[in-house]
């Protein structure tokens, strides 16, 4: 029998101050049953870096051919991918041949991340639309330790450094850009 998906509820209060946007988000996300916490809180951050009334989450690993997150205009056309994690040069050159920009957030160990990096060189050059972000590993798991069925977070966005805070600690995240 199939696991389910755990629903987690997330009220956001955003205040970046580098696109002078100021919102507050409530987001329902469902981890899936192979999706790590670390991940799910990976995407929140995604969404916090470029929220917009119009991003949205998408069925995520239940669906290969949508992101993690996208923005689409209002005669559909995929303005914004954005995926999260280790995506193979297969799905990028999808993702960039769909959409307007495509960004990339990826997280985790030198180990994993470095082989990745080289194994996809050739279209991080090719594409001229594509972002590549990278989070380091302590700050990943930092993140991942104010994760909670019921999240409050207040999130302050300035010069590439996120801020989070909540009732369970806050986290610091410097987000490194690689290429492009």
């Amino acid at each position: 029998m199939a696991q389910n998906a755990t629903i987690f509820k997330a009220q956001l209060t955003i205040a970046d101050m580098d696109r002078h946007y100021y919102a507050d988000h409530t987001l329902t996300l469902a981890l899936h049953p192979s999706e790590t916490e670390e991940r799910m809180m990976m995407r929140i951050l995604a969404f916090i870096m470029h929220a917009s009334e119009q991003l949205e989450f998408t069925r995520g690993l239940a669906a290969d051919d949508e992101p993690d997150l996208w923005q689409k205009s209002y005669s559909d056309e995929i303005e914004l991918w954005i995926d999260v994690g280790l995506p193979s040069d297969k799905r990028i050159r999808k993702a960039c041949n769909r959409s307007k920009q495509v960004i990339i957030l990826t997280y985790g160990s030198d180990q994993a991340v470095k082989p990745w990096l080289t194994s996809i060189q050739s279209e991080l050059n090719r594409q001229d639309n594509l972002t590549l972000l990278r989070i380091p590993v302590e700050q990943s798991n930092t993140l991942t330790q104010l994760a909670s069925r019921n999240m409050n977070l207040q999130c302050n966005l300035q010069d590439n450094e996120v801020w989070i805070s909540s009732d369970k600690g806050t986290a610091t995240v410097e987000v490194e850009r690689i290429g492009n």
